[in-house]
Order: C-alpha cells, then structure tokens, then sequence
C-alpha cells in the first residue's frame, strides 16, 4: 500500500473473516489468540450501517487480519457488508482485503457429511423464483399452453449468446412448486433476470483455500458418527455414501435462500436449480450444491458491487460452510420429525471445523503474502454474476448484459441497448414468459 494511505492511518487487512451470527464469530475470538496471527478484539472500530447487534469490525493490533459479523439473512448480510464497503473507507483499506466469508450450512448427505467443510465455485440463489403450493400443482404443463406461450413471444433468442441446455420435453411433469421467472417447467432456464440468480468465485482462490483448510484436524464426534450412519441404508444403494464418512474438505457449491427448507423433495428441486442455472447439465456434472444457507448470495453481490467502484476486489472473496445439518432426512424419517424433534448433534463440531478450517485459510494467506496473495490470485474462469458486470461472457445464462465489457468499462455506460431492450420485453411480455428453445 503506498505509504501516504499508512499515514493516514487506514488500517489495510489482508483478511477479513465474515461470520454470519454470534456462535460463528465467538469461537474466532476465543481460539485466535492461540494462532500467533494475534487477538481479533484488540482493535474494536464502530461503522455506521452495521447490524445493532453486531455494530463493529474487529482487528488485531498489527490489523492483517479483522472480522465482521453481518447478522443472519440475506437482507442483514447485503446491507451489513455495503455498511463496510461504503461507510468504513477513513478507517479502512480494503482494495487488497481477502474476504473469508465463513458459517455453518445445512449439508446435502449426497455430497458431504456434518462437520464437512465447502469451499464453493459458485452460490445460487435457488429461491429466486416462482412458488406454487405443492398441493395445487398440475401433474404436467398443458403442451398448448406452453407451444402458445412460445408462439406468441416477442423475445427471439439471442443468436450471439445462446442460452444452455436443460429445458424440459415438450410435456413436462411438475415434480415441484418452484419455476424459474418466466419458465414452465423446473428444468427450464429462467427468462426473466435479475442478476443476482449465479455469483461464481475464483476457482483458482478456490482451490488454494481448500488446500490450507485440509491442513487442518477436523473434528468429529461418536453422537454424530452415529447419526450419520442412518444414512447408510438409503436407496439406491451408496446415494448417501459421503454422509456417513467422516468430515473432510471438498470442492463444492452453495444454495443461498432465506427460507430455511429442508425434506428431499425440496432439496433434490434446488439441486436442478443448481445444475441448470450453473449451466451444469451442458459439462454432464451431478448437482454440485453440498451446502445451504441463508447469506452467501448477499455477502457477494454487495463485494461485487463495490468491486466496480474500485472499494474491493471480488475475485478475492472466498466462501467457506461447514454442516451442522443435513438438508433431508435419513430412511425412516419424515421431513418434519427431522427438522423440528432429531437432534442431529452437528452444531458444535460444524463451529469448531469452520474456525479450524478456516484459521488455516487465514493463516496460509498471511504467511505468502509477499510471495502470492499480495498481488492476487489470477482467477483462470470466468467471475462475477449471471449480467456480466465485471467483464467476460459468463459461462452460465444467456450472455453479458455489457457485451463482454463489463459494467466499468469506458464508454460502456450500462448495459448494451439491445441487451436492456430484450430485458424489457421479457418483463413486458405474457405472464408465463418464455422457454429457451
């Protein structure tokens, strides 16, 4: 940082940890110390905007490394992460800042366990849709009515930027109450956008933070060692194999939605949302989301946008859960008994392994700051939301909204009068929109 910045005093971080509710962030605090990285509650620094109950940004004494607390929801992590960007710039400088955004998750037993780590690629907002009360769905769309709504659509495809595979056969089956925006069908890719629906990370970031995080011991425990194992005899044979092994780290994607759902049916509908707005089925991938929770999607939109502001730099925000519960239950259990009577005992080593985790992560990029982490990660895929807003062509949707300039770009000045043309005729056009062909 130039020198004049330290003169001023700004305390520059090269890691601000991102904790969602009190139990996250308390276990930072009580093991840190032990770290040699410092005590976070030496520095204590009050930022208009942040949530009352969590109302200030922690720090150790040399401040490399400081923490923030954003309050649960999709609603307090956005407003409380713009608070930081915006409203900290005296005190902070944040432009080489690596955000470490670290919770407990709900686990899909598909992909990991309780007490597993995810270090994501991407964080889909899967509840950015249409709902329907399962118990007045139709058993398939009418062909009609759906060939109709093609029809008489306004909205050609955008030959430039063709939209990815995964819309449905021509009489497609309800198996859920949730439709993309102006879609038919579950499979379908949603028509109406509002650029929030995929964020994707660094990958290459991605994967050096779960190289440090496996340096860790995580822990276990026989409670949860047996609870895991009711999932052995799930059906087909092996669907739940990775819940019943011990936690480890792994390379795998996260569901962000306020509504804290869980039983199969809704999990295995947000696992095709997953697949079909990452663009997924076109690469042959499984459903790649192992964790779900509440804030993901809103910590990094709020990092994007101040990215294109200059405040912080988005391909250095890092996304780390770890399970403290499965987000279905096992054979012989109802979705209801599994939410509200089991007590999965997931809690206390899913808050132990996302600091041991995580103090790992923090650690690896403190100690080659020099030599790596300084000047950035080069990120080899493309990062940013399903608009295009930091440059490139997303590899998921219908294509950049910027023509591949990005937002920022000069003379871009917003999206590209064709793309917000065609934006307004999906929002003009029949209630039902339409489906990519």
């Amino acid at each position: 940082m130039a020198a004049e910045e330290k003169d001023q005093g700004k305390i520059t971080p090269k890691v601000m940890i991102v904790n969602m509710f009190q139990p996250e962030a308390d276990i930072w605090y009580r093991n840190f110390p032990s770290s040699g990285l410092g005590d976070l509650l030496t520095v204590n620094i009050s930022v208009p905007g942040l949530s009352p109950m969590y109302p200030q940004v922690h720090c150790t004494a040399a401040g490399d490394v400081c923490q923030v607390t954003t309050g649960e929801s999709e609603i307090n992590a956005a407003t409380s992460i713009t608070a930081l960007v915006l409203g900290s710039s005296a005190q902070f400088d944040l432009r080489r800042t690596y955000f470490l955004a670290s919770g407990i998750a709900g686990v899909s037993p598909k992909l990991a366990t309780l007490g597993g780590v995810a270090l994501a690629g991407f964080a889909v907002q899967v509840a950015l849709q249409y709902e329907l009360d399962a118990r007045e769905l139709v058993a398939e769309v009418p062909a009609d009515a759906a060939a109709n709504a093609n029809a008489n659509s306004n909205n050609p495809p955008d030959s430039d930027h063709p939209p990815p595979p995964g819309h449905p056969s021509p009489n497609p089956k309800l198996t859920t109450g949730y439709l993309p925006y102006g879609g038919f069908a579950p499979s379908d890719y949603p028509t109406v956008l509002y650029g929030t629906e995929v964020l994707e990370l660094n990958a290459a970031l991605r994967d050096r933070a779960a190289d440090l995080a496996r340096r860790a011991m995580l822990s276990d425990s026989a409670a949860v060692a047996a609870h895991r194992a009711r999932y052995a005899s799930a059906q087909p044979a092996g669907i739940y194999a990775a819940a019943t092994r011990p936690p480890a780290v792994h390379a795998c994607d996260v569901a962000t939605s306020d509504v804290y759902y869980s039983g199969t049916l809704l999990s295995e509908a947000f696992e095709n949302t997953t697949r079909v707005w990452t663009n997924q089925t076109q690469i042959g991938q499984p459903p790649t989301y192992c964790m779900t929770a509440q804030e993901d999607v809103a910590v990094l939109e709020a990092l994007l946008r101040a990215h294109l502001w200059g405040l912080v730099d988005y391909t250095r925000a890092i996304v780390m859960r770890t399970g403290s519960n499965f987000d279905r239950p096992p054979p012989g259990m109802s979705a209801y008994d599994h939410l509200r009577h089991e007590d999965q005992t997931g809690f206390d080593i899913a808050i132990e392994n996302q600091y041991r985790a995580g103090v790992e992560v923090v650690r690896g990029i403190v100690a080659d700051w020099r030599c790596t982490y300084e000047a950035g990660v080069r990120p080899a895929n493309y990062v940013g939301d399903i608009f295009g807003s930091l440059g490139g062509t997303p590899d998921f949707g219908p294509g950049s909204m910027f023509a591949g300039r990005g937002a920022c770009a000069d003379s871009a000045g917003g999206a590209t009068e064709e793309a917000a043309a065609r934006s307004m005729k999906w929002r003009r056009g029949n209630a039902g929109g339409r489906r990519w062909k």
